[in-house]
């Protein structure tokens, strides 16, 4: 059977260990966080200059010439 203090070393070990981890992970969500709201942006500006294309593209029937049989 283990002592107290070696119970205590053990717990210490492990304690150290999930605080690296916790800090690790917080890193890693923080640097996908960003890369998230990145993404995000993009897609927006992407809506937007979809949105000026299509209207540029759009045929107006109004603009377009009559067809020759008129």
């Amino acid at each position: 059977m283990s002592t107290l203090e070696e119970r205590l070393t053990e717990l210490e070990v492990r304690l150290a260990f999930i605080d690296d981890s916790v800090s690790a992970l917080n890193a890693a969500v923080a640097a996908q966080d960003q890369s998230t709201l990145a993404l995000q942006r993009e897609l927006e500006r992407m809506r937007s200059d979809l949105m000026i294309l299509r209207s540029a593209l759009s045929n107006d029937a109004r603009s377009e010439p009559p067809p020759p049989h008129y």
